[in-house]
């Protein structure tokens, strides 16, 4: 199982704020790959190792704007909210996924 503190130590980060902000969202991202998979990729509770490195990912990029609100610097905005899984995390996440053929 992914934990708060395992999404903290891949982003460097050791404060108890992080941890717990993490603790919350890794939940909620745990939830979303388990059901994206329908359940497959998990043992349990607990998700194998390259769903849980999803996870770690996708709860680090969801940390980085805990708000989910929009940014804009200049020419750049940078969408708020989480907008799906990123390409290497679909790849990983498809290979339990059922599809049709």
């Amino acid at each position: 199982m992914v934990t708060g503190q395992d999404v903290a130590n891949f982003l460097g980060r050791s404060d108890s704020a992080t941890v717990a902000l993490a603790g919350e969202h890794v939940t909620i991202v745990t939830a979303m790959a388990r059901s994206y998979t329908r359940d497959r990729g998990f043992d349990g509770a607990d998700p194998f190792d390259d769903v849980a490195a999803v996870i770690t990912t996708a709860t680090a990029r969801l940390l980085a704007n805990p708000g989910q609100v929009g940014n804009t610097a200049g020419p750049f905005t940078v969408a708020g909210g989480f907008t799906g899984w990123s390409l290497p995390e679909t790849f990983v996440l498809n290979r339990y996924r059922k599809r049709t053929q």
